[in-house]
């Protein structure tokens, strides 16, 4: 009885298929639309968090001055050696810190000459932001201490540099400065702002200061905290130990900034969570808005079969018969329209992912909740034209022209 009426359904919806598929176009929309949202927003968390692992583990940014709104950093003084070294004795709950300091620069080797980023530091710098080496060494030392000119090149650098040539032992012109090259950074990609992590130098911090930039200030430091120990109790001992060491009183602000990479992580992600939830539950309206055009084209339906649905009724057909007829007709529109909305959706998402360079992560459950939703849409919209038929007269539907 069930494959009855279900294929009368299907041949009554074919005997109009045109319309049919307008009508289910509602349904199509609001379907591909959610489960394409929701992907991308999937893949751009998941982005997000990835982009902030390459940073490093149990990662903290220290920077002179304030960041936002009515706060400015041009007074706050940068930090030297004799910070470095009190961040290094004083607080036991840190793996390591490393200084940091960067300004664009002109390198060239052979005839080959490009503008970049080259950033003083030591050795230290390796385990906080989790860098690793894919060729040569990192600094000695000695190197570090004397300040020789030896550097570390990123992947991006490299390759820009020397294509299929070994870059160890090279000698490279960074400004005026002559630079053996003494290893390759594995490579690290684009961060979530679109910046090249690989297109980089690394110098000893000495040889930097004394050679490139001309005095012993830095701007930076990273620092790692050690495993098990929560990056907040590592802010709030930095923040402590600096502002003793800047002489800030209570009364006054911090002239420095401490970001906790994990923390700010965990708010992106959770702010891309929330935008992706809003734009699912937008791209969800349509398919309330198909459900309404299925009802709309199931009451025009029924009106224009009134004879037929008098006929049924009085060569000895229950009302619960009819009913069923119409509202399996509703479901087959709403049920076919999620199936070309899935393929549609994931193709969609498929598409965007791959234009934006973010994981394509496919959320079953959101994929099996829009199919679900798209017929019960076909059941509640499918049921009033449906039970509108069911309790015709068959006397006056047969009179009906």
């Amino acid at each position: 009885m069930f494959f009855e009426t279900l294929r009368l359904a299907i041949q009554a919806i074919s005997r109009n298929a045109l319309r049919s598929f307008l009508t289910l176009l509602g349904i199509v929309i609001g379907v591909g639309a959610v489960i394409a949202m929701v992907t991308v927003g999937n893949g751009t968390t998941a982005k997000v968090e990835a982009d902030m692992a390459k940073l490093g583990s149990n990662l903290l940014i220290v920077r002179p001055g304030q960041f936002g709104p009515g706060r400015s950093s041009r007074m706050a003084k940068p930090f030297n050696l004799r910070d470095l070294a009190a961040m290094r004795t004083e607080l036991n709950s840190i793996r390591a810190v490393a200084p940091s300091d960067s300004q664009s620069v002109t390198v060239v080797y052979g005839s080959q000459s490009r503008s970049l980023k080259v950033t003083g530091t030591d050795t230290a710098y390796f385990n906080t932001v989790d860098a690793d080496l894919q060729m040569g060494r990192q600094f000695y030392e000695d190197e570090v201490s004397s300040g020789r000119a030896v550097c570390i090149l990123g992947e991006t650098t490299r390759q820009e540099l020397f294509g299929a040539i070994d870059p160890l032992g090279k000698r490279i012109r960074v400004e005026k400065v002559s630079c053996q090259v003494i290893g390759v950074l594995v490579e690290k990609g684009e961060t979530g702002f679109g910046m090249d992590q690989d297109d980089i130098i690394l110098m000893p911090l000495r040889t930097y200061q004394r050679r490139i930039k001309g005095n012993s200030e830095f701007e930076m430091m990273y620092v790692s905290a050690k495993d098990g120990v929560d990056t907040a109790k590592v802010q709030a001992d930095i923040e402590r130990l600096l502002r003793e060491r800047r002489k800030i009183s209570a009364e006054e602000d911090d002239d420095f900034a401490v970001a906790d990479m994990k923390a700010i992580a965990a708010t992106q992600a959770a702010t891309t969570g929330i935008l992706t939830t809003l734009l699912g539950a937008v791209a969800g309206v349509s398919l309330l808005v198909g459900g309404i055009g299925i009802m709309n084209i199931m009451l025009v339906s029924v009106t224009e079969r009134t004879r037929e649905i008098g006929i049924r009724l009085a060569i000895g057909a229950r009302q619960s018969q009819v009913l069923t007829q119409f509202l399996v007709e509703a479901i087959v529109l709403s049920v076919a329209g999620g199936i070309i909305g899935i393929l549609l959706g994931l193709g969609l998402a498929g598409a965007a992912t791959s234009a934006m360079k973010i994981p394509f992560i496919l959320d079953l459950k959101i994929v099996l909740a829009a199919f679900g939703f798209s017929a019960l849409v076909g059941i509640i919209f499918g049921y009033f034209p449906a039970r509108r038929a069911a309790r015709m007269n068959p006397i006056e539907a047969l009179r009906h022209e």
